[in-house]
C-alpha cells in the first residue's frame, strides 16, 4: 500500500516525463494523483520541492545495492559487474519515466543543484567500477584496463539509447507480441548484449 505522499510523487513523474517539469502543472498532478491541490502545498510546499523529492525518493531506492555488491566476498569481480548490469538494467525498465527525467535534465537542467547531484552519482558508479576493475586485474580476472570513463558510458549510453528507442525496434522487428512479453526478450537480449561488450572491454574469459 503506497502513502499518499508516495501516490502523489508517481503521479508527478509520470507527468514530467512526459511534459517536462516547466510544462506540468501542480493542478495536473493533483488530478492525475486524485487528491486536493493543497495536499501537493501540505507533503511537499512547492512544486519544486516535490521534483526534488521525486529525485531523492528513486536515488535513495537505488543507492545501496552498488556498495552491497562490492563488498560481497562469495562472488568474483566478473559476477560483480553482471550484478551491477542485472540491477541497473531492471532499474532503467522498471522506471522509465524517472530515467527520461534524468535525461532531460543533464541536457536542459540549468538547476546547480541537480547538476551537482547528477555529476556525484556519475562519479559514485565510475569509482564502483574502477574498484571492481582495479581488483580484477591484481587478481588476473580481467587482462585488459578500459578507460574506466567510457566502460560506464558505454553501459548507461547502452542502456538509455536502448530504453528510449524501444517503441522504433519493435516496429523494426514487425513484432506484436504484448508489451510484457517483448519487454522481456528485449532487455533480456539487452543484458547479455552488454556483458558480450563488458567481457571483450575487459578481457574476460569463461573459463578462468
Amino acid at each position: 500500500m503506497i502513502s499518499k505522499e508516495e501516490n502523489i510523487l508517481f503521479a508527478a513523474e509520470k507527468l514530467f516525463a512526459e511534459k517536462g517539469f516547466d510544462g506540468t502543472s501542480t493542478r495536473e498532478i493533483s488530478k492525475a494523483a486524485n487528491v486536493n491541490i493543497s495536499m501537493i502545498s501540505y507533503y511537499f510546499g512547492s512544486k519544486e520541492k516535490l521534483y526534488e523529492k521525486l529525485v531523492e525518493y528513486r536515488m535513495n531506492e537505488g543507492q545501496f545495492f552498488s556498495k552491497d555488491t562490492i563488498e560481497r566476498t562469495d562472488i568474483n569481480e566478473w559476477e560483480k559487474i553482471e550484478k551491477i548490469v542485472d540491477q541497473f538494467a531492471g532499474r532503467v525498465r522498471n522506471h522509465k519515466c524517472f530515467y527520461r527525467i534524468m535525461q532531460r535534465e543533464q541536457l536542459h537542467s540549468e538547476n546547480p543543484q541537480m547538476l551537482e547531484f547528477l555529476k556525484q552519482t556519475k562519479m559514485g558508479f565510475i569509482s564502483m567500477y574502477s574498484q571492481i576493475l582495479e581488483s580484477g586485474l591484481k587478481k588476473g580476472i580481467f587482462t585488459k584496463n578500459p578507460p574506466i570513463y567510457l566502460l560506464h558510458a558505454t553501459v548507461s549510453g547502452t542502456l538509455f539509447y536502448a530504453s528510449n528507442a524501444r517503441e522504433m525496434y519493435k516496429e523494426f522487428l514487425n513484432d506484436t507480441e504484448d508489451d510484457d512479453v517483448f519487454d522481456e526478450k528485449y532487455y533480456t537480449e539487452l543484458n547479455k548484449h552488454i556483458k558480450y561488450l563488458l567481457k571483450d572491454l575487459l578481457g574476460y574469459e569463461e573459463n578462468k
